[in-house]
């Protein structure tokens, strides 16, 4: 289905303040993503409400849009982190799931 997807990508610590925690989505998840969703209108700053899942732990949260990238973020959760013992530098299987309605 378009409105979920599986993949495996690295999670790194942005640089900023905060110390959030990211994995950048795959462009050709991006690109369904688009396909799926449509126009970005209407969203906060492009958010797109999502339910992840690595490893046993799964968590809702919204994927940002990314310009440097062309992609998208998906923000890693501390608690996340700890349960699966991962942190950046490692590589995780990510299955995500849109929360929204096509074409929204």
């Amino acid at each position: 289905m378009l409105d979920q997807m599986e993949f495996d990508g690295k999670l790194w610590l942005h640089a900023g303040p905060g110390g959030w925690t990211f994995v950048t989505l795959p462009q050709d998840c991006a690109d369904q993503i688009r396909f799926y969703t449509g126009s970005q209108k209407g969203r906060a700053w492009g958010m797109i409400k999502v339910s992840a899942r690595i490893g046993a732990s799964t968590w809702q949260t919204t994927i940002w849009p990314d310009k440097t990238s062309g992609s998208f973020l998906l923000p890693v959760k501390a608690a996340v982190r700890k349960r699966e013992k991962i942190a950046a530098g490692d590589t995780a299987s990510v299955s995500l799931r849109l929360l929204v309605p096509p074409g929204f």
